[in-house]
């Protein structure tokens, strides 16, 4: 089975790839997860922050957007010291903030998922990247993602991020055509 080559052996990243990547999610919690994760992530491989990821979920209460907006500051001071996440105060208190940020897209908006979608107009781009040299770092279209969600109190929300955080959640189709997953929903 051919799948992109990013994912290499490794069972974690070929379970990743082959299960979750690109597959449109449309669920709040889980987007608000990808978007703590993918910032996380910034200045490190996505295989660190998928080895934490459980135990980000149990310190910042499954992803749930409301409880982790009620985080309080020793809350999150104590994350400095668990070794099961990363240790970045920025990125720690970050979730807190995008937490609350999510909290106002949602009262105005109805959902995170609605919201987020329409940056793409509610229907994933499908690319037919013939090698991992033409996936692009950013588009128009994370650019513009960046940017609002920056205006809207988010961050660690680059563009390179957004880019990533929509291949992720199936926003963006990446896969390339030579991938079993090239294409497929």
């Amino acid at each position: 089975m051919q799948r992109c080559r990013w994912a290499g052996q490794d069972p974690l990243m070929c379970a990743y790839h082959d299960h979750e990547w690109g597959t449109p999610l449309h669920d709040d919690r889980a987007l608000f997860e990808f978007l703590c994760l993918e910032g996380a992530q910034a200045g490190l491989s996505w295989r660190t922050v998928l080895a934490k990821r459980e135990r980000y979920r149990e310190v910042f209460h499954g992803f749930a957007i409301d409880r982790v907006a009620a985080m309080s500051d020793a809350e999150l001071d104590a994350l400095m010291l668990d070794p099961g996440i990363i240790r970045n105060r920025l990125k720690i208190t970050s979730a807190r903030d995008n937490a609350r940020a999510a909290q106002a897209v949602i009262a105005e908006h109805g959902s995170l998922d609605a919201w987020l979608w329409s940056f793409v107009d509610g229907t994933p781009i499908r690319n037919a990247w013939r090698s991992p040299a033409q996936v692009p770092a950013t588009t128009a279209h994370s650019d513009r993602m960046s940017k609002t969600l920056k205006k809207r109190g988010f961050r660690f929300v680059g563009s390179t991020i957004c880019y990533a955080f929509m291949q992720a959640t199936g926003m963006v189709d990446d896969h390339t055509v030579d991938c079993f997953r090239h294409g497929v929903r």
